[in-house]
C-alpha cells in the first residue's frame, strides 16, 4: 500500500510540474504579454518557418503510372547550417484497373531534429533546447491516367490529401493542419533504341493549406515543375527544377532543384536523391532509398 500511495504522488508531482511549465523567456523574448493572441497564432504556417518535412514541394509526377507495386523506405540528411535535420519516411504505391488508377501513401514516420537559438525565435518555437524528435505528416493520393502511348503527351491527373498527423507543434517542425494539392503532369518519349529512352516532362497543378491566420484561413498556391529522364539499361538520371507559389509571401514560395539516379532490378530498386533549396526552404537534402516492386493481381 506505500508504495502505491507513493507512485501516486510521483504521478500528481510530475503532473503538477509538468502544467507550471514556465514560459517567461518566451513571453520575453517575443514581447508577449496577457491579452495578446496565443502562441499558435505567431507561428508562421508556411515552408519558410517550418522543419523541412512540414510543407514540402511535391514531388513531380512524369505523366504516366508504372505497372509494378512498390514499398519504399528512406533515410534522409536535412543539411542547414541552424536545422540539421535527420528522418525516416515510407512510401506505398498500388496500380489497378489495368494501370489506368493508382494510390500513393506516404510520411514521414520518424524525425530527429536540433536548431539554434536563432532558428528556434524566428520561427516562434515554444521547444527551448531546440532538439527532438517527432512525427510526420501524411499524404494520401489517387492518381489517373488520362493518356498514354499517344501521339498526345502522355498526361496524368494527381489529387492528394495531406493529414494534420504531423506532431510538435511547439517545435514549429509541422503545420497541424490539413491541406490538399492537385496536378496536371505531361511527357513524352524520345529514344533511338528500347533500351535508351529521354523522357522531358513537366507538372503544373493547385496546392491549398489551411493557415492559423484568422482573417485568412487558407494559402492558395500554384504548383510548378519542369525535368527530363535520361533511361538506359534500367538505370535512370533524373533532373527538375519545381516549386510552389503562395499567396501571402510568408515563405510560402519554395523552390528546389532536384536530381536523382535510380537503379532497377527486377524486384527490387534502388535510388539516390539530392534536393538544393532555392528560395523559402533552404535546406540541402540526400535521401537514399530501397524499394520492393511487385505485381497486383488482377
Amino acid at each position: 500500500m506505500k508504495h502505491l500511495f507513493l507512485s501516486i504522488f510521483l504521478l500528481l508531482f510530475a503532473a503538477l510540474s509538468f502544467g507550471q511549465t514556465d514560459w517567461s523567456w518566451w513571453n520575453d523574448t517575443h514581447g508577449w504579454e496577457e491579452g495578446m493572441p496565443g502562441w499558435r497564432n505567431w507561428i508562421v504556417t508556411s515552408p519558410g518557418y517550418l522543419g523541412p518535412n512540414a510543407l514540402p514541394v511535391p514531388e513531380v509526377k512524369r505523366g504516366f503510372l508504372t505497372t509494378k507495386a512498390e514499398f519504399e523506405l528512406t533515410a534522409s540528411i536535412h543539411f542547414h547550417s541552424g536545422d540539421p535535420t535527420q528522418d525516416i519516411s515510407g512510401r506505398g504505391y498500388f496500380p489497378f484497373a489495368k494501370g489506368k488508377i493508382a494510390v500513393e501513401v506516404y510520411g514521414v514516420m520518424f524525425e530527429h531534429y536540433s536548431y539554434t537559438d536563432q532558428i528556434r525565435d524566428e520561427r516562434f518555437s515554444r521547444d527551448e533546447d531546440g532538439e527532438g524528435y517527432a512525427i510526420g505528416d501524411f499524404y494520401f493520393s489517387t492518381l489517373i491516367q488520362l493518356s498514354k502511348d499517344r501521339k498526345f503527351p502522355n498526361t496524368l491527373l494527381r489529387f492528394a490529401a495531406k493529414t494534420a498527423s504531423g506532431g510538435n507543434l511547439d517545435g514549429a517542425r509541422y503545420a497541424d493542419t490539413p491541406g490538399y494539392f492537385f496536378d496536371f503532369s505531361f511527357s513524352k518519349d524520345y529514344g533511338q533504341t528500347e533500351s535508351m529512352v529521354f523522357r522531358p516532362y513537366a507538372m503544373l497543378g493547385f496546392y491549398s493549406w489551411q493557415t492559423n491566420d484568422e482573417e485568412n484561413l487558407q494559402n492558395d498556391a500554384i504548383l510548378y515543375g519542369l525535368g527530363t529522364d535520361f533511361e538506359k539499361n534500367n538505370w535512370r538520371f533524373t533532373s527538375s527544377w519545381s516549386g510552389y507559389h503562395g499567396y501571402k509571401d510568408n515563405g510560402d514560395r519554395p523552390m528546389q532543384l532536384n536530381f536523382e539516379l535510380r537503379k532497377d532490378f527486377d524486384k527490387k530498386a534502388i535510388r539516390i536523391q539530392y534536393q538544393h533549396g532555392l528560395h523559402d526552404w533552404l535546406y540541402r537534402t540526400v535521401r537514399f532509398s530501397f524499394l520492393w516492386k511487385f505485381n497486383m493481381k488482377p
